[in-house]
């Protein structure tokens, strides 16, 4: 029962984790010369490739018929994160730096909150508490990630960062970094990832297999990304080459952990737990992504950032507290589910012998007026 209550909180911070791999990895490639474009397009047809195959077996008994309505959902959702936001994600991340981006995403959790609000997939009551604490918290949580970008504080000087030698800075690729640029990107490309999550929770309720979903959104996205790329990188053929190196993996990398299993994992949460919930551990990546990058990439560490993390942590707290008191009754579905057949029984007893007086009282009944009649 525990292990089961604890499961989608520990398979939404696995995803962070995931998600972190791909800030540092695509960052790293990025820095060598990568189109964000076409890493977009290449995250998605590897995402097509490895989730086609399980959706079309594993869901052809139960894959409901598809209609007009729900086609448009899903090239909707193919456009907004796939699609819109990888390229405006990757391209702000070449302008900037991976922690500085995954600082950024963290406005995700307030864009998700408030159109869950708007579309009434979050349940909102002001006087009471839990909601005051959701609210509160996607705000701290919104205002720490703001602290890390604008307050940088005095340097933190870990022993395995080399500032002289801080891969973050792209200016030998001919790139200038531009945090203005960058950050008005990256939240842009929120807006539309705030927008796919509400909008596949939406779809799940007319369309409620996960796997084919994930499937479809993927190929959408391949296909609308690819024709983005090409656009974009026409008579530049040399973009699209590819060998074996950070460029592979993080196409690779991306499309198998964080567009095929991550657009399931958080479909297959959201039916339950909503897309707030799913929104809300975004933050961790910023702390993972902090911590790989001064290691991997020597990006510098300053207080400012430290500070915003702790703020961020206690915002998302704040949520999940609240999210937590939203609905109890889920909470102890799993108890439900474990109680003993005696219970029942018991149930089915009373059942009976309330049955059984009901019949007596009615034989009384009858009796009495046969012999009213005979009187």
């Amino acid at each position: 029962m525990a292990l089961n209550t604890w499961k989608p909180f520990l398979t939404v911070v696995s995803l962070q984790f995931g998600y972190a791999g791909l800030s540092i990895i695509a960052k790293f490639a990025l820095d060598r010369g990568m189109s964000p474009h076409v890493l977009a397009a290449y995250r998605h047809i590897v995402a097509t490739i490895f989730i086609a195959p399980f959706a079309f077996f594993l869901d052809r008994k139960i894959r409901p018929k598809m209609t007009l309505p729900i086609f448009f959902e899903i090239l909707l959702l193919g456009l907004l994160e796939p699609t819109i936001d990888q390229n405006l994600y990757y391209t702000g991340m070449k302008y900037t730096s991976a922690t500085f981006t995954a600082a950024m995403t963290n406005v995700l959790p307030a864009f998700a909150f408030l159109m869950a609000w708007i579309f009434r997939l979050e349940k909102v009551d002001i006087r009471k508490i839990h909601s005051q604490a959701k609210i509160l918290g996607t705000v701290v949580t919104v205002g720490g990630a703001m602290l890390m970008t604008v307050v940088k504080g005095p340097l933190i000087p870990l022993p395995w960062a080399h500032p002289s030698d801080n891969h973050q800075d792209s200016s030998n690729l001919g790139v200038k970094q531009d945090l203005t640029k960058g950050a008005l990107l990256i939240a842009t490309g929120c807006i539309c990832w705030a927008g796919f999550v509400n909008l596949q929770a939406i779809t799940l309720k007319s369309y409620p297999v996960e796997l084919s979903l994930t499937a479809l959104i993927c190929l959408m996205g391949s296909i609308e990304s690819t024709i983005v790329a090409l656009f974009i990188e026409r008579g530049n053929p040399s973009a699209w080459a590819i060998q074996l190196d950070s460029k592979l993996l993080a196409a690779i990398y991306g499309g198998i952990i964080c567009s095929g299993v991550g657009y399931y994992v958080q479909g297959v949460i959201m039916k339950t737990r909503g897309p707030v919930f799913v929104t809300a551990f975004n933050p961790l990546s910023m702390v993972i992504v902090a911590i790989l990058g001064s290691i991997i990439l020597s990006e510098v560490m300053y207080l400012g950032r430290i500070l915003g993390a702790i703020v961020i942590v206690l915002g998302l707290y704040s949520v999940l507290w609240g999210k937590s008191k939203d609905e109890p009754a889920n909470s102890f579905s799993d108890t439900d589910k474990e109680l003993p057949l005696s219970n029942i029984q018991v149930v089915s007893f009373s059942s009976k012998a309330n049955a059984d007086k009901d019949t007596m009282d009615a034989n009384v009944v009858i009796l009495r007026s046969t012999t009213n009649d005979s009187v």
